[in-house]
């Protein structure tokens, strides 16, 4: 299935689970039009970092599309310089650099021998701007207005859908539809597993915590999704990329360290 119809399909599940779950705890939906406006907004950039990802793990696979995405941090950080007017302190922009090492160094291999390489990268890190976007507009919305977890997740969820509507009927209309039980299957486990759980935990943290420190407790998922990369499906990973996946995950903790001291 394309990227974006594998993204759609994913929030579609959500939305169903979401819906349902506040249903049952009787959650309502917020009342300001601002708050539903920047629950809808983090939606489409949910969507668009989903449909990224999935593009960028299409072209270099799970583990280093994965690990490209939760650069995320770094995001963040130039949005506070840009929005916010926060200053970066020494170790956070020696972390920037160390970052940009470390994704020299994971990519030179890669860029040897494959064609594709060039595009998952790009649009891997442009995931991860996505995902700080999404971030962002969640936590805009609990400031507009405190509002209840699931009913926050049905919106992000439908925000998403609808943009993901054209994309995916223009650029995969070949293959935007489920075809064997086991695309059905993933696609139910995706949604449930990975939009309601996680994002849904995600969801929940980000007004409790600082988004540095959010980023920060992202970093298991590049870890795990590296390893099942190399374990379980087979994708020859160097020792040369370990180390790059190393710096880049020292990069990412030093700067999410300094991003929760200035908040």
């Amino acid at each position: 299935m394309g990227a974006y119809a594998v993204a759609f399909w994913r929030l579609a599940v959500a939305a169903v689970i979401f819906a349902l779950l506040m249903r049952f705890f009787a959650q309502k939906l917020p009342k300001n039009p601002r708050a539903v406006g920047f629950a809808l907004l983090s939606g489409v950039f949910l969507a668009f970092d989903l449909a990224l990802w999935h593009e960028s793990i299409y072209a270099v696979g799970p583990g280093i599309s994965t690990l490209l995405n939760c650069l995320q941090i770094f995001w963040l950080s130039m949005m506070g310089v840009l929005w916010f007017q926060e200053k970066l302190g020494r170790r956070q922009i020696a972390s920037f650099a160390l970052a940009l090492v470390g994704i020299a160094v994971i990519g030179s291999p890669e860029f040897g021998h494959n064609s594709h390489a060039l595009w998952g990268f790009v649009s891997g890190i442009a995931s991860g701007l996505m995902l700080s976007l999404s971030m962002v507009f969640i936590r805009k919305t609990h400031q507009a207005e405190p509002t209840a977890l699931f009913a926050l997740m049905l919106l992000v969820s439908i925000g998403g859908m609808a943009a993901l509507v054209a994309p995916a009927l223009t650029l995969n209309a070949s293959n935007a539809l489920p075809t064997t039980a086991a695309q059905i299957g993933w696609l139910l486990v995706y949604g449930a597993a990975m939009q309601c759980f996680a994002w849904g935990l995600i969801a929940y943290c980000i007004p409790l915590l600082s988004l540095g420190v959010t980023g920060l407790l992202l970093l298991t998922e590049p870890v795990a999704a590296l390893f099942i990369d190399f374990a379980f499906l087979g994708k020859p990973i160097s020792a040369l990329q370990w180390l790059g996946a190393a710096i880049t995950l020292l990069a990412i903790y030093l700067g999410s360290l300094k991003t929760e001291k200035a908040a």
